[in-house]
Formats: structure tokens, C-alpha cells, sequence
């Protein structure tokens, strides 16, 4: 039995395709370090694509696609509409988005919807609608999404959201780079850089890289002290903000 069951491997290793492709892949910094005079930081993703093991350099054949897609912490969001009633602008209606990216970027060597499919970059997560529309959110799905392209309209305003096509360049026909600017506002914690590698519209190779953005020095510190002991840090705040007025009055008097 056992002899059959290692034929029956041996013949469906046989008649199954090989992957004749693989990805190696790697980003420039796997750490931002964020000080009081960060203005942002630009990164570059690299990598080329290599034949997979047992296979020859003849089988790597283009011409290939390169999609890098970073995205950051996940967070909890909620998109309002204002409405404007008796003489007043009121939030009358809203939808939550449960981890919801807190940072999306998108570079690609070309047009995506030139690329692959429209439900194939959906099912991927490759496009930014594609983290407001494949969750199901109580409130519906037409409303989800109308609500989820305001929240991805307004995070794009703060270079929170965005999507470089051409981003993505070819040095040669399997060598690729792009480079990416974090913005001063880049929220800290673990981002991951989900690199894609596409043939004829569908995705023949994929890797991940991490890299962090962390506070140091003292913004590291006020930050902990937010999360980790809110109420001394209240305190902190109003003591501070007395001392500073009192000390105004005090200059300005002179």
C-alpha cells in the first residue's frame, strides 16, 4: 500500500504543471523611525523573478506584471454623512468599517484593470474599494460602499490612500523596483508589502515583506503614556497648559 500510494504521487507530480516561476523579493528599510522632525520617508520594493526549483531559465518567459500592495495597521473607522437641518449641519447617517486599513497604497507597472480582472483585483485585495466591498457590513451593501468610497476619498486627501499606476518599473524583463513615499502622517505599527506577479491576467507568483514605523525618543513616549496611563497623561496635559498660560501672563505683564 505504501508503494502504491508513492507511485500515485510520483505519476500525479508527473501530470500536474510545474510552477516554472518564483518571486524574491525585498523592501529597502524594515524600519521607519519616527522623531519630531519626520517629514516621511521614501522606501523601495525590489525583487526579480527566478525560476522555481526544477525548473529551467528558458521557462521564465514574459512579459510579466508587478503589483506591490502595502497596507498598514488595521483600524477601526466610521464614515458620516452631514446633512444640513434647521440652520444646522448634523451627522444623520454613518457606517462603521470593522479593520479597516489604516494605510493602502497600490503600485503597478501598468493600468490595473489592464492587468487582470476587475473580481480577480476585488478578490485580491488589490484595489482599495475591494476593503469596503468584500466584508459584509450590517448596513448593506449599496450603502457600505457609497459610504466606503467617501472614507477612501478622504483618507486619499491626507496621502493616506492611493494608487501609483506606472509605479512599478522593469530594469530588465524580470528585474523590477518601485519606490514609495510614507507620508509624515504614516500611522505607526506593522505594514506588510504584498508584492503580486501576473502573466496573461492571472497571478502566477506572490510574496510578503514586513516593515515597521515606530515612534522613538520622546514621541515614543507621550504615545505610551496616552495609551498605557490616559488619566496621567490627562492630568499632565491641563498642568501644562496652566503653567503655560500662567507663565504668558506673567511675560506679558512685564
Amino acid at each position: 500500500m505504501i508503494r502504491l500510494a508513492a507511485l500515485m504521487v510520483l505519476l500525479l507530480a508527473t501530470i500536474l504543471p510545474a510552477q516554472a516561476e518564483r518571486l524574491i523579493s525585498n523592501v529597502s528599510n524594515t524600519t521607519v523611525q519616527i522623531t519630531s522632525s519626520f517629514t516621511g520617508e521614501t522606501l523601495t520594493f525590489y525583487g526579480t523573478i527566478a525560476p522555481d526549483a526544477g525548473a529551467g531559465p528558458e521557462q521564465v518567459q514574459g512579459p510579466y506584471d508587478v503589483v506591490v500592495v502595502v497596507v498598514g495597521p488595521a483600524q477601526d473607522r466610521v464614515a458620516r454623512q452631514m446633512t444640513h437641518q434647521f440652520g444646522i449641519w448634523l451627522n444623520t447617517h454613518q457606517v462603521e468599517f470593522r479593520r479597516f486599513p489604516s494605510y493602502f497604497h497600490v503600485l503597478s507597472s501598468r493600468r490595473l484593470l489592464e492587468i487582470a480582472d476587475i473580481n480577480l483585483l476585488n478578490q485580491s485585495f488589490i484595489l482599495p474599494e475591494s476593503h469596503a466591498m468584500m466584508f459584509p457590513n450590517p448596513a448593506g451593501f449599496m450603502k457600505t460602499l457609497v459610504f466606503g468610497r467617501e472614507l477612501i476619498r478622504l483618507m486619499s486627501e491626507q496621502d493616506l490612500f492611493g494608487v501609483q499606476e506606472q509605479g512599478v518599473q522593469f530594469m530588465s524583463d524580470t528585474f523590477y523596483s518601485a519606490q514609495l513615499t510614507l507620508p509624515a502622517n504614516a500611522p505607526p505599527g506593522s505594514y506588510i508589502a504584498q508584492t503580486y506577479v501576473f502573466r496573461n491576467g492571472e497571478i502566477i507568483a506572490r510574496r510578503s515583506e514586513g516593515f515597521s514605523v515606530r515612534k522613538i525618543d520622546f514621541e515614543r513616549f507621550l504615545a505610551q503614556t496616552a495609551t498605557q496611563s490616559p488619566l496621567l497623561y490627562g492630568i499632565a496635559c491641563v498642568a501644562l497648559a496652566l503653567f503655560t498660560g500662567w507663565l504668558g501672563g506673567v511675560l506679558f505683564r512685564r
